[in-house]
Order: structure tokens, then C-alpha cells, then sequence
């Protein structure tokens, strides 16, 4: 069971959908469910994570620097099967802990990203573990009521992650360039737009104007739609994937997106969502 103080964080998280307000407000956030070392029993933590990739994604056993691990960090070493929620989606993860130099540079990377990592760190002559959790194969279970509410969420999922990027640009300068952490944030959110716009174009719209073949000029303009911010990814990740790349350029790509997405998702869910939900 969850302690006293993550409780309110987790039950705000659940009915929200991954959005919670407090210290953790515009923050990465994950649920992580781990089996207790020594009672067997199921602990729900708050955590905050970095995207990885390849459906991985890293978390950081800081405990604010305390001298001690974590209790989820001491659970997962015990049984590394653990359960991940995003707000959207719950699905078993397998979680394997970083060593030598693969930890130190997830870790520099983290504090390239936020600077109170190295603070932590500072506090602590524990060496702080990086762990890796990867997604177990399979379908995910979906935490929405309807397809309407689901379409919606993941749309709010995106918008959060696209404006968390923006800020993480705008803070870094100029100086220092993008920065690693933040060019794995940017490609990762271009595949999971990919990946949504992929399934919306072989199962939900097909579906739809199967069932309703008067919403045949919504379908093409939504499909016409995906190709347009999919040419805007195209750019994003050509502009990101450049060593030497701008953060002023990044940044202008990714405002491109958010504009041209905003609007898609607006009439998406205007057309779309009273349907799902009838």
C-alpha cells in the first residue's frame, strides 16, 4: 500500500490521468508499483522519469539524496518485474539497474536536464542508482471508461509532453547547445506522435467511417492532416538530429508542431470524441 504522503499524489494522478498539480506539477510522472522485498505485497510510488527510447524509460533511486535507497529501489532488485502506470496506459516493465559507465552517462545525462540531480548526489556518498525499465511485450491495459475519454487523454498527453519540451528548450540557452537528454525527449515524443497517428490511420478512423459513412470528409481531412504534421516531424527530427544543433532552431521547429498538432487535436475531438462516446 501506498504511505500517507504519496497517497493524494497517486489518487490525483489516477483521476487525472497523469496530470497532477503540487511539487510534481508539470513534471515527467510515473506510477510504480513494486512487490515489497519482504512482504510480497504491491507498493504504489510516485516517481519521476526520463524517456530512453525504444520503449525504456529511466528513473533515478535519489530519495532527495538521502543516505539510504529508496524502498521501491530495494523491491525491484528483490523482483524486477514491476508494474508502470502513465496515466493512460498500465503495463508490466522489467527493471534492470544501470552500472559502470551506462549509469554514469543516463545519469549525466539527468543532470544535464536538471541540475538538482548533481545536488542530490552531493548529499549522499551512496553512488545513486539509474535504473532502466522496459516494457514487457504485449498490450498495455488502457485506464480510460471509453474511447472518447481515451482519444482525449492521450491528446492531453502530448500537448503536456510538447509544452515540457518547450520550456526545457527555452531554459537551456544557447550556449551549451540542445543537450542530450533533451534530444532523446524530442525524437521520443515524434515516434510516440508517429506511432498514435499510425494507429488512428489503420484501425480507429477505418472503423469509424465504416460505421459512419457520412463522416467521409472528416476522415480525409484528418488523414490529410497526419501528413501534414507528419512532414512537420520529418523537419523536428532532421533539425534534432543534428550535433551541432541550435536550440533557438529546435525550439521554433517544435512551436511549428505544437501550433499545427493543436488545431488537428481540437477537431479531432470536436468530430470525433461525441461519436466515440455515443
Amino acid at each position: 500500500m501506498p504511505n500517507d504522503v504519496n497517497q493524494p499524489i497517486i489518487e490525483e494522478f489516477r483521476a487525472n490521468h497523469g496530470r497532477v498539480g503540487g511539487w510534481f506539477e508539470g513534471a515527467r510522472l510515473v506510477l510504480l508499483t513494486t512487490t515489497g522485498a519482504r512482504s510480497g505485497q504491491p507498493h504504489t510510488t510516485p516517481v519521476g522519469y526520463y524517456p530512453d527510447g525504444d520503449g525504456r524509460i529511466l528513473v533515478i533511486a535519489s530519495a532527495a539524496g538521502a543516505p539510504k535507497h529508496p524502498a521501491w529501489y530495494h523491491n525491484l532488485l528483490a523482483n524486477p518485474r514491476v508494474t508502470v502506470e502513465s496515466g493512460v496506459f498500465t503495463y508490466e516493465a522489467d527493471a534492470t539497474v544501470l552500472k559502470g559507465e551506462e549509469r554514469d552517462r543516463a545519469f549525466a545525462r539527468a543532470v544535464e536536464a536538471d541540475s538538482r540531480w548533481a545536488d542530490y548526489q552531493a548529499r549522499t556518498s551512496r553512488v545513486i542508482p539509474v535504473v532502466a525499465l522496459t516494457e514487457v511485450p504485449g498490450p498495455p491495459h488502457v485506464t480510460t471508461t471509453s474511447l472518447g475519454e481515451y482519444l482525449k487523454a492521450v491528446h492531453d498527453a502530448f500537448r503536456r509532453e510538447l509544452a515540457l519540451i518547450r520550456k526545457e528548450i527555452a531554459e537551456t540557452g544557447t550556449a551549451g547547445g540542445l543537450g542530450t537528454q533533451l534530444r532523446v525527449n524530442c525524437l521520443t515524443v515524434c515516434q510516440g506522435l508517429h506511432n498514435h497517428h499510425t494507429g488512428e490511420d489503420t484501425m480507429l478512423f477505418p472503423m469509424l467511417a465504416d460505421r459512419h459513412p457520412g463522416l467521409a470528409p472528416v476522415m480525409d481531412r484528418l488523414k490529410q492532416e497526419h501528413e501534414q504534421i507528419a512532414a512537420l516531424l520529418a523537419d523536428l527530427k532532421k533539425v534534432v538530429s543534428d550535433e551541432k544543433a541550435d536550440p533557438r532552431h529546435v525550439l521554433a521547429e517544435v512551436e511549428r508542431l505544437t501550433d499545427e498538432l493543436e488545431a488537428h487535436l481540437v477537431y479531432e475531438e470536436e468530430q470525433l470524441i461525441p461519436l466515440l462516446d455515443a
